[in-house]
């Protein structure tokens, strides 16, 4: 009886360091990729804010949970599907020469199921490279030879 409670632990402690590991080693791939940044993701304005982290590929930006173990991305916007509506600095009440902390931005967002808008909270510098990401987008050249 003893020894099924012990095993039973055990188990349960092999697990949790298992999964630890997974974490920690994905979470690591994430965010030392090219172009990965931090980026908390809302899907109406004030949140829930879900922790994550952004990527930009070449023709999209992708976006994993922070708490998850899936391998895939868990939202992926076309870069010609993703307009910026607005932005706003946080804190809002900043002092002159006090710079901001984070970035809210408000885009639209079309992709195969229509039209729908998001929120992003990300660092000042990553918004810099996601307005110079989006402003990049090459122009659709259909060429016959």
């Amino acid at each position: 009886m003893h020894w099924t409670v012990g095993l039973i632990i055990g188990l349960a402690v092999a697990v949790l360091v298992v999964t630890a590991v997974l974490w920690v080693s994905r979470t690591t791939t994430l965010t030392r990729r090219i172009g990965s940044f931090g980026c908390q993701l809302a899907e109406r304005e004030g949140g829930p804010w879900r922790a994550g982290i952004a990527q930009y590929g070449r023709v999209r930006m992708y976006w994993w949970r922070r708490a998850s173990l899936a391998p895939r991305a868990a939202a992926v916007w076309r870069r010609q599907g993703l307009v910026v509506l607005e932005r706003h600095f946080l804190p809002t009440d900043l002092a002159p020469g006090q710079r901001p902390i984070a970035v809210v931005v408000h885009c639209r967002v079309v992709g195969d199921d229509g039209p729908h808008e998001l929120w992003l909270k990300m660092a000042p510098a990553a918004y810099d490279g996601f307005t110079g990401w989006i402003e990049a987008t090459p122009t659709s050249v259909r060429m016959v030879f």
